[in-house]
């Protein structure tokens, strides 16, 4: 335990458990706090936010947090790392400066700034939209702890940059240690989720004895990369092989996982149990990075409205076609996209009411906000009286609302200028990676042998497969995984692109891409384009795919009864 940082997160997204922090905190060793504070939805609020108030933009709990948590912090010696500086990380510092003062704890307080390129954003082929921030490293946030920072807040970094920055500079890991980075970039995507890690939306929830305040993870890291997942004594949740392997799928693409200081070999991660709650990552290869940096691109899409109707009973086809065409007919100026989705949530002979009631919703949109304002809510309040029997909606539509659009783009690593701004005003450059790799495909691992399937049982997938399913842009993953050798032997052979497109017809007429991920016994399947143009826009009821993985594991198909224990 003498060779490994104690890093710890509290927070998975701005909204998270508000006394996290604390719980991190009191419930044991820690040399970092980390908190992962941004998505790719958050600053499209941030920045809607700061065009009405230029000084904000910024996670406020944050401050929130260390208002009751930074003397605590820094009795303990424990330093923090956030990306909670969103738009505006000099403010932020500011802000936390300010904080101290009145507190009267002194604290240094550094940032990192450089990755908003919005004032550049058309120079670099981007467009003009309301928000346009690269995704940084983990460099500026080292340099930043080496120059005797207690606090650090950062912009758009990567997720598991809060995380790799620590590691480098307490073990003083050089630009092209990628072995040591890959490992550290691992355990960060593991953590940055907070209690996903430990039995948050995990797929076989039922095994967990305590989930009722699940303790937030941390990620014990060694100097040659490799770590130890766990969470502080006698919090809630669990941490086990099948938790971290959950979170391992969350939200990625291929074996080769980008970030701006290494590329990492998810193939080449091997877990192991460690104790109780307790899982060792090792193994962990790395490759020098990519030479273009990922933006984060949000833009105001539009207007947009929706009103959903209950059809209740008898000939919920015939209802809604009538009410369907009604509402187009009395649209005298249609919207630009208007589209009709028919949930047939109803049951035959049903005890109640509401498991008698299938849903029919309408989403329009348009750049105008008159085309889907007053002329379309009222038109849908006037069939009132005029419609199918029965008619009720769950709410009245009001008038359009903006929505925003998100778009991913992609700039020369040497284009954007990473500052380190330390607790005494200096100003550090910190140069883009020297060395660096052009994505490539990983040349698909062969298949395991294929096993005899003998006598199968037809039942869901998630008898035996657990998954874990996301958002990335307009696109969405849904990672799944088994627990035996012969279960992933069955897995990889069955569950192809094809049979995927047969288990969730949405999937049909878009594009999917397999990757294997056999230490893991996982697949991991892209699909581009089921979420539209991202989280704002609402493409789909399940706008970040959360639950498409779930849908997946109770679709029913044959399994060999000789793999069912």
């Amino acid at each position: 335990m003498a060779n490994a940082v104690r890093i710890g997160n509290c927070s998975g997204f701005y909204g998270d458990r508000i006394a996290a922090m604390r719980e991190m905190l009191t419930g044991g060793e820690l040399d970092y706090l980390t908190g992962d504070y941004l998505a790719e939805l958050t600053m499209l609020i941030l920045g809607r936010d700061k065009m009405k108030y230029p000084e904000r933009g910024y996670a406020k709990t944050f401050l929130t947090q260390l208002e009751e948590c930074l003397g605590l912090a820094r009795d303990r010696g424990v330093r923090i790392v956030a990306n909670a500086g969103g738009l505006n990380p000099a403010g932020l510092a500011d802000a936390v400066r300010a904080l101290a003062d009145r507190l009267g704890i002194p604290a240094s307080v550094a940032h990192v700034e450089g990755d908003d390129l919005l004032p550049r954003a058309a120079d670099l082929g981007l467009g003009s939209p309301l928000t346009a921030n690269a995704y940084l490293g983990a460099w500026g946030i080292a340099d930043c702890l080496q120059a005797g920072a207690d606090v650090v807040v950062t912009g758009r970094v990567t997720d598991a940059s809060v995380v790799v920055g620590p590691a480098a500079a307490h073990f003083g890991w050089g630009r092209d240690d990628y072995d040591q980075l890959a490992g550290a970039v691992v355990a960060g995507h593991v953590i940055e989720c907070g209690v996903q890690a430990t039995g948050g939306n995990y797929a076989f929830f039922t095994e967990i004895a305590d989930l009722a305040h699940a303790g937030f993870p941390l990620a014990e890291v060694y100097a040659d990369g490799s770590s130890v997942i766990t969470k502080h004594p006698g919090t809630g949740g669990q941490v086990s092989v099948g938790t971290v392997t959950a979170q391992l799928l969350y939200e990625i693409g291929g074996p080769r996982y980008a970030n701006p200081d290494v590329t990492t070999r998810f193939d080449t991660i091997a877990l192991a149990d460690d104790g109780p709650d307790r899982v060792r990552i090792s193994g962990v290869r790395g490759e020098p990075p990519p030479p273009s940096l990922k933006v984060s691109l949000n833009s105001i899409g539009g207007f947009r409205n929706a009103v959903t109707f209950v059809l209740t009973g008898l000939d919920v086809e015939a209802k809604a076609a009538l009410v369907r065409s009604q509402l187009e007919s009395a649209l005298s100026v249609k919207p630009a996209e208007m589209g009709w989705t028919l949930a047939r949530t109803d049951h035959v002979d049903a005890d109640t009411e509401e498991a008698a009631s299938a849903l029919l919703s309408c989403v329009v949109r348009d750049p105008d906000p008159k085309k889907v304002g007053r002329q379309f809510s009222s038109a849908a309040v006037e069939l009132a009286l005029a419609s199918y029997p029965g008619f009720t909606s769950t709410a009245p539509p009001g008038d359009g609302q903006v929505y925003g659009v998100f778009t991913a783009g992609y700039v020369p690593a040497t284009e954007v200028a990473q500052v380190a701004v330390h607790p005494d005003g200096t100003r550090t450059d910190i140069a883009s990676a020297a060395s660096t790799l052009e994505l490539a495909d990983v040349e698909a691992p062969p298949l395991p042998q294929p096993r005899d399937p003998g006598p199968t049982r037809r039942l869901p997938l998630g008898t035996i497969a657990g998954a874990r399913s996301g958002d990335k842009g307009g696109a969405a993953n849904v990672g799944l995984w088994v627990r035996t050798d012969e279960q992933w032997r069955w897995l990889a052979h069955t569950l192809t692109v094809d049979a995927l497109r047969e288990l969730l017809p949405e999937t049909q007429d878009l594009p999917v891409s397999r990757h294997l991920l056999p230490n893991l016994r996982a697949l991991n399947f892209v699909i581009d384009g089921i979420l539209g143009q991202g989280v704002a826009y609402q493409a789909r009821f399940d706008p970040q795919a959360k639950g498409l993985g779930e849908w997946l594991r109770s679709r029913h198909i044959d399994i060999p009864e000789g793999i069912l224990s």
